[in-house]
């Protein structure tokens, strides 16, 4: 079952027992992907993989996360909480994430895979990373291990 159905089947039951907070967050997550398949279609591009849906949802995630740090910071907890929900809805349909161990000796198989030898092959190794672990990494960290290995 590819994500998409995941998301949709998850949907049909919230909206079978009732829980507004999930229907509503996995509306989002529809309307996400809608909008990402319309972008595509202008673009005479297939609809959205379950790659491409990876990583929709790991921005959301971000976006999400970022959200909820200003709300605390703005002294709205409650606010903050209601993102930190949607979070972990949106979470239950991507993979689970990589440690910083686990990114570490991805970046250095990646490295040995590209024949990447110093920063100007930094491209190569995210796009590999990204092509073989969409959503289960976070990549700005993985950016930071990749300059490390490679300065």
């Amino acid at each position: 079952m590819s994500v998409r159905e995941k998301i949709d089947e998850a949907l049909k039951s919230a909206q079978k027992a009732r829980e507004a907070e999930r229907v509503s967050t996995l509306r989002l997550v529809r309307a996400a992907i809608q909008a990402d398949d319309i972008a595509r279609r202008g673009e005479g591009r297939a609809e959205a993989s379950d790659a491409d849906i990876l990583q929709i949802l790991a921005r959301m995630v971000k976006q999400r996360e970022e959200s909820a740090t200003a709300f605390e910071a703005g002294k709205r907890p409650e606010l903050a909480a209601k993102e930190r929900a949607e979070i972990a809805v949106i979470r239950e349909f991507m993979p689970r994430q990589m440690d910083e161990a686990e990114i570490r000796a991805a970046a250095a198989a990646a490295i040995g895979e590209t024949g990447a030898s110093g920063m100007r092959d930094m491209g190569k190794v995210i796009g590999r990373l990204k092509e073989q672990y969409a959503g289960q990494m976070d990549f700005s960290k993985a950016s930071g291990i990749v300059k490390s290995l490679l300065g």
